[in-house]
């Protein structure tokens, strides 16, 4: 199996799945804190960065539940 076989394989198991979500949770704590920093600059064009860095944050973590909760949902063994 090519490596980049088993990097794809990776992406779809749940293990991948929770990296993911971990990593955007790691993403989410940096953009809480660009947010902070700017409204303590009173900079406009930080902030509004910020929230549309949480606004994708957001829909990719939703996006990383749905797979996880598929997977789940195709594991003939969970029932």
């Amino acid at each position: 199996m090519s490596t980049l076989k088993k990097a794809k394989g990776f992406k779809k198991s749940k293990l991948g799945l929770y990296v993911s979500i971990g990593t955007t949770i790691f993403g989410a704590v940096s953009t809480m804190k660009q947010a902070r920093n700017a409204r303590g600059d009173n900079d406009r064009l930080m902030l509004a960065d910020a929230v549309i860095s949480a606004a994708a944050i957001a829909t990719g973590l939703a996006l990383l539940v749905r797979e996880l909760r598929s997977l789940a949902d195709d594991d003939v063994l969970a029932d």
